[in-house]
């Protein structure tokens, strides 16, 4: 009789079990990513999520982990990890979501990935992201990324190839960043905990101007532990511990930023769950909405355009050789720019009105849909017109920008599935230095009312040999 192979399989495990179990010496490092790179060779070929997978350089990362002496630091030890294709890697190209905008090979990592690697985390590979990072869904030329939970419809974008990766189990935890919801649509398309963090706590150095102050880089997990841990080691700061919030008061509002622009029933339904959720925590909820000024919608989107075109500038490249949709983008952008439509004075009144916003109402949080509408298909979107792309995306997912251009934390977290079975969440905001906050009230979402870690059928792994 043949003996069976007891060997246990690390994916699916959650980054904090992976970590304890290479510090205990329960788990290799080496064997937790041969793991998952197996994983990610089978799974990769349905989802199209990596841009470059880092099979050999990651096995001698690994090793050396292995090889430590004092693993007890190491919050992240042995976690395999998966970074944006926006942000330099040594010894990769960093993509920027195209042949056309790739920059040469890296020579240093950036110093979110020289932190996770610090933290013991090894870099799997790169997840891919549309052109430039300008879009709400992930597609180019070589492939479509596709949704775990649906292959017909989007991961979402900009960081819909590190969504893809988590959810399906190819890696635990994924770095993503957050320009104008790019971890928090995704995050909501996915069914995972996505954190954007406040502005300044996480080193940025993104692009040319971290478009105008917007963006930040963040973390996606199916876990709010999980999430947790990584907003730790991406803001340089030792774990802590997450305490669960005593009675607070909640703003819940439905009204979008957009004018004519509403959430359909399942995304309505979800913020009435949390409402009920965080009722069942002990705090309490009072319907405010935030006063969007028209003018706003008018400067993001100029802003969102503007940012492509000082990308394109800033690297030099030729406008030609970019989809026609971002060529479409950065000329736009150049054009509000010349026009004064792109003001720095105009993102602080924001930002001033959103901080006051929790004073004036008393209120220590905001919560809101996470997405309008269900996540577009998964289509060749990089070939169709400009005016297609724009209009989707501020369609589908119109709740994220305010607080790019406010610079205020916020996190997406799961509360239950649509009624096709895809999963729905919601958003939570706050005031400046919030996040931990934020985590802790997802922590209680997660204790109240449980998800899904991964898509139905994810991950797929061999069963052990009889």
């Amino acid at each position: 009789m043949a003996v069976q192979d007891i060997t246990p399989n690390w994916v699916g495990a959650t980054a904090k079990q992976i970590a304890r179990a290479v510090r205990r010496g329960d788990a290799s490092a080496t064997q937790v990513v041969a793991d998952h790179l197996d994983h990610i060779d089978r799974a990769d070929r349905d989802l199209s999520a990596f841009r470059v997978i880092r099979a050999g350089e990651a096995i001698v990362e690994a090793e050396k982990v292995d090889e430590q002496d004092d693993l007890a630091n190491l919050p992240l030890a042995g976690v395999p990890v998966a970074v944006k294709e926006n942000t330099a890697v040594a010894g990769l190209p960093t993509w920027n979501g195209s042949a056309a905008a790739r920059t040469p090979v890296a020579e240093s990592d950036h110093e979110v990935v020289r932190r996770l690697r610090g933290a013991g985390a090894v870099i799997v590979g790169v997840t891919r992201m549309p052109e430039l990072g300008l879009f709400g869904t992930t597609d180019d030329e070589t492939a479509v990324t596709r949704n775990p939970w649906a292959p017909d419809r989007t991961p979402g974008g900009s960081s819909g190839g590190a969504a893809a990766a988590v959810a399906s189990g190819m890696v635990p935890i994924a770095h993503g960043n957050d320009g104008l919801g790019s971890i928090r649509i995704p995050a909501a398309c996915c069914g995972l905990v996505g954190l954007k963090p406040g502005r300044g706590v996480v080193p940025c150095q993104l692009g040319a101007t971290d478009w105008f102050g917007l963006a930040e880089h963040g973390i996606l997990a199916t876990t709010v532990a999980d999430a947790a841990v990584g907003f730790s080691v991406l803001a340089g700061r030792r774990p802590d511990k997450l305490v669960p919030p005593e009675r607070l008061r909640v703003a819940v509002s439905l009204r979008s930023p957009v004018a004519g622009v509403r959430p359909d029933q399942p995304n309505r339904d979800a913020v009435g769950a949390a409402a009920k959720l965080l009722a069942v925590a002990g705090h309490d909820t009072v319907s405010v909405d935030p006063v969007y000024p028209t003018s706003l919608g008018l400067r993001g989107i100029a802003t969102w355009l503007a940012a492509a075109a000082g990308e394109v500038e800033a690297a030099g490249l030729d406008p030609g050789t970019l989809q026609r949709r971002s060529r479409r983008h950065a000329a736009l952008g150049g054009w509000a720019q010349r026009r004064g439509l792109v003001r720095e004075q105009d993102r602080t009144r924001w930002r001033e009105r959103s901080v006051a916003f929790f004073g004036d109402h008393s209120v220590d949080l905001l919560l809101t849909p996470a997405l309008a509408s269900v996540p577009p298909p998964a289509v060749g979107w990089a070939t169709r017109s400009w005016r297609s792309n724009l209009l989707t995306c501020i369609r589908y997912a119109p709740y994220a920008a305010p607080w790019n251009i406010a610079g205020l934390p916020s996190l997406v977290v799961p509360v239950g599935l649509r009624p096709d079975g895809l999963p729905v969440g919601v958003q939570l905001v706050g005031p400046p230095g919030s996040e931990l906050l934020l985590l802790g009230v997802a922590g209680q979402f997660e204790m109240s009312g449980p998800w899904r870690r991964h898509a139905p059928d994810w991950p797929r792994v061999p069963t052990p040999a009889g």
